[in-house]
Protein backbone atom coordinates (compact mmCIF):
# COMPACT_ATOMS: atom_id res chain seq x y z
CA UNK A 1 0.00 0.00 0.00
CA UNK A 2 2.39 2.20 0.94
CA UNK A 3 2.77 4.76 3.66
CA UNK A 4 0.20 7.30 2.33
CA UNK A 5 -1.97 5.12 1.37
CA UNK A 6 -1.89 3.12 4.19
CA UNK A 7 -2.08 5.92 6.21
CA UNK A 8 -5.90 6.31 4.38
CA UNK A 9 -6.80 3.09 4.86
CA UNK A 10 -6.40 3.81 8.56
CA UNK A 11 -8.74 6.11 8.68
CA UNK A 12 -11.43 4.61 7.04
CA UNK A 13 -13.60 1.69 9.14
CA UNK A 14 -12.46 -1.14 6.15
CA UNK A 15 -9.90 -2.34 8.24
CA UNK A 16 -11.60 -3.53 11.10
CA UNK A 17 -13.91 -5.67 8.44
CA UNK A 18 -11.41 -6.72 6.60
CA UNK A 19 -9.38 -7.81 9.36
CA UNK A 20 -11.57 -10.57 10.95
CA UNK A 21 -11.82 -12.52 6.89
CA UNK A 22 -8.10 -11.75 6.24
CA UNK A 23 -6.76 -13.89 9.31
CA UNK A 24 -8.90 -16.60 8.57
CA UNK A 25 -6.80 -17.02 5.75
CA UNK A 26 -3.00 -18.63 5.37
CA UNK A 27 -2.30 -17.11 2.05
CA UNK A 28 -3.89 -14.20 0.53
CA UNK A 29 -1.99 -11.39 -1.87
CA UNK A 30 -2.37 -9.65 1.37
CA UNK A 31 -0.13 -11.71 3.44
CA UNK A 32 2.80 -11.48 0.75
CA UNK A 33 5.61 -8.99 1.27
CA UNK A 34 6.17 -7.25 -2.10
CA UNK A 35 9.85 -6.19 -1.10
CA UNK A 36 11.10 -9.88 -0.92
CA UNK A 37 10.53 -11.05 -4.94
CA UNK A 38 12.26 -14.50 -4.22
CA UNK A 39 9.50 -15.77 -2.34
CA UNK A 40 5.69 -15.03 -1.32
CA UNK A 41 4.76 -15.05 2.08
CA UNK A 42 1.98 -16.41 4.45
CA UNK A 43 -0.01 -15.42 7.02
CA UNK A 44 2.34 -17.41 9.56
CA UNK A 45 5.51 -15.40 8.15
CA UNK A 46 4.35 -12.09 8.26
CA UNK A 47 3.02 -12.81 11.99
CA UNK A 48 6.13 -13.93 13.26
CA UNK A 49 8.19 -11.19 11.51
CA UNK A 50 5.59 -8.80 13.25
CA UNK A 51 5.93 -10.27 16.53
CA UNK A 52 9.37 -10.03 16.60
CA UNK A 53 9.44 -6.56 15.02
CA UNK A 54 7.02 -5.55 17.85
CA UNK A 55 9.00 -7.35 20.76
CA UNK A 56 12.29 -5.35 19.49
CA UNK A 57 10.24 -2.03 19.48
CA UNK A 58 8.91 -2.32 22.79
CA UNK A 59 11.99 -3.61 24.41
CA UNK A 60 13.67 -0.53 22.68
CA UNK A 61 11.26 1.68 24.26
CA UNK A 62 10.25 0.21 27.73
CA UNK A 63 13.18 -1.77 28.38
CA UNK A 64 14.07 -5.53 28.17
CA UNK A 65 12.02 -6.44 31.65
CA UNK A 66 8.61 -7.28 30.30
CA UNK A 67 7.34 -7.02 34.16
CA UNK A 68 7.84 -3.32 33.55
CA UNK A 69 6.09 -2.84 30.67
CA UNK A 70 2.81 -0.51 31.10
CA UNK A 71 0.44 0.86 29.09
CA UNK A 72 0.19 3.96 30.53
CA UNK A 73 3.57 4.91 30.29
CA UNK A 74 2.67 5.47 26.36
CA UNK A 75 -1.25 5.92 26.64
CA UNK A 76 -1.88 8.87 28.30
CA UNK A 77 -5.18 10.93 28.35
CA UNK A 78 -4.76 14.94 28.26
CA UNK A 79 -8.16 17.61 28.79
CA UNK A 80 -7.14 20.53 26.51
CA UNK A 81 -8.59 24.28 26.82
CA UNK A 82 -8.51 26.46 24.02
CA UNK A 83 -5.82 29.00 26.01
CA UNK A 84 -3.85 25.36 26.64
CA UNK A 85 -2.38 25.67 22.64
CA UNK A 86 -0.37 28.66 24.04
CA UNK A 87 2.94 26.25 25.13
CA UNK A 88 3.57 28.90 27.80
CA UNK A 89 0.05 28.59 28.97
CA UNK A 90 -0.54 25.32 28.04
CA UNK A 91 0.71 23.87 32.29
CA UNK A 92 -1.77 26.30 33.59
CA UNK A 93 -5.23 25.14 31.43
CA UNK A 94 -4.75 21.77 30.50
CA UNK A 95 -5.24 19.28 32.98
CA UNK A 96 -3.00 16.07 32.68
CA UNK A 97 -1.32 14.34 31.04
CA UNK A 98 -2.24 10.86 32.70
CA UNK A 99 -1.52 7.58 31.85
CA UNK A 100 -4.77 6.17 30.96
CA UNK A 101 -6.49 2.83 30.75
CA UNK A 102 -8.88 1.39 27.52
CA UNK A 103 -8.22 1.68 23.78
CA UNK A 104 -9.77 1.46 20.47
CA UNK A 105 -12.36 -0.64 19.77
CA UNK A 106 -12.91 -1.67 23.79
CA UNK A 107 -15.39 -0.83 26.32
CA UNK A 108 -13.96 2.02 27.36
CA UNK A 109 -12.97 3.62 23.92
CA UNK A 110 -10.38 5.90 23.99
CA UNK A 111 -9.43 6.96 20.38
CA UNK A 112 -5.36 7.88 19.55
CA UNK A 113 -3.62 7.90 16.30
CA UNK A 114 -1.42 5.68 14.88
CA UNK A 115 1.99 6.66 14.23
CA UNK A 116 5.59 5.89 14.69
CA UNK A 117 6.14 7.97 17.77
CA UNK A 118 5.50 5.10 20.05
CA UNK A 119 3.19 7.04 22.03
CA UNK A 120 -0.65 6.87 21.86
CA UNK A 121 -2.27 10.33 22.90
CA UNK A 122 -5.80 9.89 23.51
CA UNK A 123 -7.56 12.31 20.85
CA UNK A 124 -11.32 10.78 21.31
CA UNK A 125 -13.76 9.34 23.76
CA UNK A 126 -16.03 10.06 26.39
CA UNK A 127 -15.80 13.64 28.13
CA UNK A 128 -18.42 12.69 30.74
CA UNK A 129 -20.00 9.84 31.80
CA UNK A 130 -23.83 9.67 33.64
CA UNK A 131 -25.76 6.78 34.94
CA UNK A 132 -29.45 7.27 35.29
CA UNK A 133 -31.09 5.46 37.84
CA UNK A 134 -34.85 6.19 36.31
CA UNK A 135 -36.77 3.80 38.72
CA UNK A 136 -34.63 6.13 41.42
CA UNK A 137 -33.63 9.41 39.97
CA UNK A 138 -31.33 10.46 43.10
CA UNK A 139 -29.32 7.68 42.92
CA UNK A 140 -27.89 8.68 39.60
CA UNK A 141 -24.45 9.18 39.16
CA UNK A 142 -21.75 11.16 36.84
CA UNK A 143 -18.26 12.77 36.36
CA UNK A 144 -16.91 15.33 34.71
CA UNK A 145 -12.79 16.12 34.48
CA UNK A 146 -12.65 19.35 33.71
CA UNK A 147 -15.54 21.03 35.97
CA UNK A 148 -19.08 22.33 35.13
CA UNK A 149 -18.32 25.72 34.10
CA UNK A 150 -14.56 24.76 32.37
CA UNK A 151 -13.01 27.61 34.49
CA UNK A 152 -9.83 27.08 35.30
CA UNK A 153 -9.83 29.41 37.99
CA UNK A 154 -12.34 27.36 39.92
CA UNK A 155 -11.02 25.21 42.82
CA UNK A 156 -13.77 22.44 41.14
CA UNK A 157 -11.65 22.86 37.77
CA UNK A 158 -9.65 19.70 37.95
CA UNK A 159 -11.32 18.08 40.95
CA UNK A 160 -12.95 14.98 39.16
CA UNK A 161 -10.17 14.01 36.80
CA UNK A 162 -8.50 11.60 38.74
CA UNK A 163 -12.01 10.01 39.58
CA UNK A 164 -12.92 9.88 35.67
CA UNK A 165 -9.55 8.69 35.22
CA UNK A 166 -10.33 6.15 37.53
CA UNK A 167 -13.17 5.02 36.56
CA UNK A 168 -15.15 6.98 39.42
CA UNK A 169 -18.35 8.55 39.94
CA UNK A 170 -19.85 11.26 42.27
CA UNK A 171 -23.30 11.34 43.02
CA UNK A 172 -25.44 13.52 41.13
CA UNK A 173 -27.49 16.25 43.40
CA UNK A 174 -31.18 15.76 41.87
CA UNK A 175 -33.79 17.62 44.43
CA UNK A 176 -34.05 21.38 45.36
CA UNK A 177 -33.15 21.05 49.20
CA UNK A 178 -29.87 18.95 48.36
CA UNK A 179 -28.60 21.31 45.61
CA UNK A 180 -29.25 24.50 48.00
CA UNK A 181 -27.39 22.16 51.30
CA UNK A 182 -24.17 22.67 49.02
CA UNK A 183 -24.63 25.48 46.86
CA UNK A 184 -22.89 29.07 47.48
CA UNK A 185 -24.42 32.18 45.99
CA UNK A 186 -22.26 34.91 43.91
CA UNK A 187 -24.34 38.73 44.69
CA UNK A 188 -23.09 41.24 42.31
CA UNK A 189 -23.77 44.74 43.51
CA UNK A 190 -23.01 48.29 41.68
CA UNK A 191 -20.73 50.18 43.88
CA UNK A 192 -22.07 53.42 45.52
CA UNK A 193 -20.18 56.42 45.09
Amino acid sequence: MGEELFKQFLDTHLSKRAIANQIKKNASIWWDDISTTNKIETKRNILSKSLIETVASLEKQLGKDIKTWNWGKVHTLEHPHPLGTIAALKGYFNIGPFPINGAREVINNRGYEYNDSGLYKVDAGPSTRRIIDFSDVENSISILPTGQSGNPFSKHYKDQAEMFNNGEFRKMKMNKEEIISVSTKLTIQPKNE
